[in-house]
């Protein structure tokens, strides 16, 4: 229930998942040019890279199944052995020597992340006590800021031109037994998805330890006495469902259309519009995601569950749209207008609509159904995210194209902010329970 006692211990536990997930995305992005590189891609062959990764519809298509399979055999037995499936897809883009192969790899996992990602926050948010659930799932979310921030430290230090870039390809020249640079360049990368591999074997071990949520319990067992109706078919035609749905997916499709390009896109964007090298767009990622843990913390974990959320929603998701104007109009090859961005999306990602969305979606729907909610509309988000990417790497690929991209950043983000404070729910302080009689009923 959630007064239940060691749900910090659990959360920090389940939390890996996040890690993983976010890992995973940001591992591709760290070495995207290099991958480019070795395996002569177009801006096609990176848009179904993209398209089919853990950033979007590989998750769309693990979250729709993930979320039902969550509430009808448990969030842990879902969240458990779906690290199996995660193993698989990074260790197939770990040996990757062609684009099928690579392509398959970022499928598979892109797969488990969204089978992962309603499970996991369904948990979490069963598993925590009433005036800790915003805490909670902001550990959540800084756990999901730290494995980018620690990808893109790995990926600065093997870098070509990295502190370790010399030793990286010593070791690639001994491993793969070639001088072909350009598989030489890209072997930090493989190392950097060989530690996702290790990190998500922990994991798997670790979360086989848990409790199963004694929400998800309850349920079950009162489903056993009860005549019920299928899940779905509540979720479809309940009214409240409906609006619940639309408001959560449209501050979190217009937020993910910005931030999922970002955190596929923009360590290549860096390199190409703003002509830095491997390493210092990496470096920058790094910072980045640095700030977006720490403010995932400090800004949201601390605060969350005991401010007004609507005002730290406007706060925190003003600072995305301050940080795209500045990037847009004054321009990406600025430095000081490079680092500005840099240091104001980090914050804003800390406190931001990722975080909101994470704790509402898993607040404002009633148990039976709160995993397979979450899904669809993961689902949903990450489908329209696959569309996007191609459209923003047309866009991106002609002569202004950064500066377009920018103002379409600019206005998806006051979009989000827009719905987000208009729509704001009081939820704070309250049970799931409570929540949930005040929306359905008894």
């Amino acid at each position: 229930m959630e007064t239940q006692k060691g749900s910090l211990k659990s959360t920090i536990t389940v939390s890996l998942t996040n890690y993983l997930d976010a890992g995973s995305i940001v591992a591709g992005a760290s070495g995207l040019t290099l991958w480019q590189n070795y395996l002569q891609l177009s801006g096609t062959h990176l848009g179904w890279l993209n398209a089919l990764s853990a950033n979007c519809f590989g998750a769309a298509i693990g979250a729709i199944i993930g979320g039902r399979l969550a509430d009808k055999y448990g969030r842990k037995t879902i969240y458990t052995y779906n690290m199996l499936l995660y193993m698989l897809g990074v260790g197939i883009i770990l040996c990757s020597y062609n684009f099928p192969m690579l392509l398959a790899g970022f499928l598979v996992t892109g797969i488990s992340v969204g089978v992962g990602v309603p499970a996991s926050w369904t948990y979490i948010s069963e598993t925590s006590e009433v005036n800790n659930r915003g805490r909670n799932i902001g550990i959540s979310q800084l756990a999901w800021s730290v494995g980018p921030a620690i990808i893109f430290l790995l990926g600065w230090l093997f870098a070509p031109t990295g502190p370790l870039g010399s030793q990286v390809h010593r070791l690639g020249s001994f491993v793969l037994q070639t001088t072909d640079e350009a598989s030489l360049a890209l072997f930090g990368n493989r190392l950097i998805f060989l530690t996702l591999f290790i990190v998500a074997f922990i994991a798997w071990i670790l979360q086989r330890q848990l409790s199963e949520s004694a929400d998800w319990v309850e349920t079950k067992q009162q489903e056993s006495v009860e005549k019920q109706e299928r899940p779905y078919k509540s979720l479809f035609t309940n009214i409240i469902n409906i609006k619940t749905i639309l408001y959560l997916v449209g501050i979190y499709v217009t937020w993910n259309f910005v931030a999922g390009a970002m955190g596929f896109f923009m360590p290549h964007v860096y390199e190409t519009a703003g002509g830095l090298s491997n390493e210092t767009a990496n470096f920058l990622q790094m910072a980045m995601w640095g700030l977006t843990a720490l403010f995932s913390f400090v800004g949201f974990a601390l605060l969350a569950d005991k401010v007004n959320q609507r005002w730290l929603y406007a706060f925190g998701t003003s600072l995305g749209v301050l940080a795209w104007i500045i990037l847009t109009f004054v321009g990406i090859t600025d430095k000081a207008a490079l680092w500005a961005f840099v240091v104001i999306w980090g914050v804003h990602a800390g406190l931001g609509v990722q975080a909101f969305y994470a704790l509402w979606a898993s607040e404002l729907f009633p148990a039976k159904y709160r995993a397979a909610s979450q899904g669809l509309m993961f689902f949903l988000v990450r489908g329209l995210s696959a569309v996007w990417s191609f459209v923003f790497t047309a866009i991106f690929a002609e002569g202004k194209g950064f500066y377009t991209s920018g103002i379409i950043m600019v206005i998806l983000m006051v979009v989000s902010l827009i719905i987000g404070v208009i729509g704001t729910p009081k939820t704070r302080g309250k049970s799931l329970k409570q929540i949930t009689q005040e929306r359905y009923g008894s």
